[in-house]
């Protein structure tokens, strides 16, 4: 059992049409047909979306992706369109909300690792491969993969596991030829990426995105979508204490996960009950580890 321990009811705005409830975002459709994207304060944790918010959270992955989207727009296109408010919209939509081309998306997570970890590790210390992908002998918990893998996952609804398929499974699905420039973008936009956190003193571990097709004068375009290389689709580790063998400190919401499957929170993980709400002092600390990471990533000071 798992989704929503409560599930927010829908703004209405006028002039949108409401879509979509996801784990942290809302989507609406304007009477041209773009998409509005609306990031929340919501937290999702252990396939739950949980009762107690996260101040700034959304504010922080909408600015941080925007940060993100203006490095790599040569290398992959994105779907921002503006960052108007549209009219109507409640003042706190501000900062938070995107404007977005309606694309054709693809139905895969396109998830990019540099480092062996998560899921990743799971398999490699039960038979020494990441989705299939052979590695060598003698990585541990947090080592450098010998080069960036491309280890893509069909993408769940609220409440499920994202799943990891192999690479000729994607190619099933969407076509050789779309497989191959998803992987190919993939690997292109982490490795930038990489290097731009890097020289900022974080280690980018590994991360997700998501595409879509747009035409354009005919001919079908690959697009970057959703949000990128935030807190919620990374993994940000600081660069000074990394250290191959043992986990790794994270920028992420790892002191939610650590709140939840404490004594401290009375929550069964496996039980069918939802999550408790949280205490403050894990909301403080983890509203500042998302604030941390936005604030070394682009060297600007939240405000």
């Amino acid at each position: 059992m798992s989704g929503f321990v409560e599930k927010p009811e829908p703004i209405q705005v006028p002039g949108l049409t409401h879509l979509h409830t996801g784990k942290v975002r809302d989507l609406y459709q304007n009477e041209d047909g773009d998409l509005v994207m609306v990031a929340s304060d919501r937290m999702s944790a252990y396939d739950w979306v949980l009762p107690t918010e996260i101040p700034d959270k959304g504010r922080v992955l909408t600015q941080l992706s925007l940060w993100w989207f203006d490095r790599l727009s040569d290398l992959v296109p994105h779907h921002v369109l503006s960052t108007d408010l549209p009219e109507g919209a409640p003042a706190d939509w501000a900062g938070r909300t995107l404007v977005c081309k309606s694309l054709r998306m693809v139905p895969v997570e396109c998830v990019a690792r540099g480092y062996l970890t998560g899921s990743g590790l799971v398999e490699y210390n039960e038979s020494r491969t990441v989705c299939g992908l052979a590695l060598p002998e003698g990585l541990s918990n947090g080592s450098e993969l010998p080069a960036p893998i491309f280890t893509p996952a069909t993408k769940a609804a609220v409440g499920d596991h994202d799943e990891n398929v192999s690479y000729e499974e994607v190619a099933r699905q969407v076509g050789a030829e779309t497989a191959a420039l998803l992987r190919q973008t993939t690997l292109a936009v982490y490795g930038r990426a990489r290097d731009i956190a890097r020289e900022r003193g974080i280690v980018l571990a590994d991360t997700k995105f998501e595409f879509g097709f747009e035409t354009v004068d005919g001919e079908e375009r690959l697009v970057l979508a959703d949000e990128v290389l935030t807190p919620d689709s990374s993994r940000f580790w600081p660069a000074e204490t990394w250290e191959p063998g043992r986990a790794q400190p994270s920028y992420d919401k790892q002191y939610v996960r650590d709140w939840l499957t404490s004594a401290a929170s009375g929550w069964d993980r496996d039980g069918e009950q939802p999550p408790p709400p949280l205490p403050q002092d894990v909301v403080e600390a983890t509203r500042a580890k998302y604030l941390e990471a936005y604030e070394q990533l682009t060297g600007t000071s939240w405000s």
